[in-house]
């Protein structure tokens, strides 16, 4: 699945790990491949971004300076607003439970191969439903069409009539 057209439409995938070398080549790479990337080197970071962007998918390092990746992904899963895949370099088995157990949705240790990054970056996009694009946002619950407006938070299909009272 590569996406094409404006790179509005395509997945925003935020970043997160310490290392710069590392958020820069995740980036290149996902960019490469028809995804829009944002960066964060820490919790900080990455909650300031998260207020003022709307992403599709975190990459998440667990072994980051102030609030570890453990925490965060535990917070996140919490909010249930974003899926998260950890990227870090802990790989052994009880790591790889642990991430899954707070929340992630995928768990890829370092190092990694960035094709197999990317494919399981678009499996859970696929299964998060939110690789496809509609009218507005990727993000967006609202879907329209023929003037209707489809809600999926609120679970409601509004009527031309009914959309124009609200």
């Amino acid at each position: 699945m590569r996406y094409v057209g404006n790179m509005t439409d395509a997945p925003h995938i935020l970043i997160v790990d310490d290392h710069r070398e590392i958020r820069d080549a995740v980036s290149r790479y996902l960019e490469r491949n028809g995804m829009r990337t944002s960066n964060a080197r820490d919790a900080v970071e990455m909650d300031a971004k998260l207020k003022t962007g709307r992403f599709n998918l975190v990459v998440l390092d667990v072994m980051m300076p102030g609030e570890d990746g453990i925490s965060v992904c535990r917070r996140l899963s919490a909010e249930g607003t974003v899926p998260i895949l950890m990227l870090t370099a802990l790989g052994e088995e009880t790591d790889r439970i642990i991430g899954l157990e707070v929340g992630a949705d995928d768990y890829l240790p370092k190092p990694f191969n960035p094709r197999e990054l990317l494919a399981r970056i678009k499996a859970i996009l696929r299964r998060s439903g939110r690789a496809e694009t509609h009218a507005g946002s990727l993000t967006s619950r609202r879907v329209h069409f023929a003037g209707w407006t489809l809600d999926t938070d609120r679970q409601n299909c509004a009527t031309p009539t009914d959309a124009r009272s609200t």
